[in-house]
C-alpha cells in the first residue's frame, strides 16, 4: 500500500522537517486527521499542526504533507 493511502489514525508520528522549526522533532500519536491537518497528542496536549510546509516519520515511513492534503477517506481510495 501507498504511504498515501496508509491510515494515519492510531499512527506514531514525528516532524522530522518543517517551514516552522520550532515544530521539527516534535512525536506522539496522531488522534484525527482532516484534509489539511493531523491532531496530535503530545506530552499531554493535543496540537493541531498542518500538513503543508511539513515533513513527517509515520511508523517509519517518511512522508511529505504536501502529497497526502486529502480527507482521509478521498485519500484510501485512491
Amino acid at each position: 500500500m501507498k504511504a498515501q493511502q496508509d491510515e494515519y489514525i492510531g499512527a506514531t508520528i514525528e516532524i522530522v522537517e518543517s517551514t516552522n522549526k520550532d515544530l521539527q522533532g516534535l512525536r506522539g500519536k496522531v488522534l484525527d486527521e482532516t484534509k489539511n491537518t493531523f491532531l496530535i497528542l503530545t506530552d499531554g496536549t493535543e496540537k493541531k499542526i498542518l500538513k503543508k510546509g511539513n515533513t513527517f516519520n509515520i511508523n517509519g515511513k517518511i512522508i511529505e504533507g504536501n502529497q497526502i492534503t486529502k480527507r482521509p477517506e478521498e485519500r484510501i481510495k485512491l
